[in-house]
């Protein structure tokens, strides 16, 4: 079966989220603070908040 490039996007769109593993987020969170896992991820600070809520609201 075809596969579009929307469909490629987003299933690709589905795994990062700020262009984070979501998986490496989760692992990390409780050990490193908001500053260093902007500096692992390589993402703003104002990001890892954005994340870090998301996380909390589910």
């Amino acid at each position: 079966m075809r596969q579009g490039r929307k469909h490629l996007h987003s299933s690709q769109a589905s795994k990062d989220i700020f262009g984070v593993q979501f998986h490496d987020f989760l692992e990390k969170e409780p050990h490193l603070t908001r500053m260093e896992m902007a500096e692992e991820f390589g993402v703003s600070l104002k990001d890892v908040k954005k994340l870090k809520e998301s996380i909390d609201r589910a």
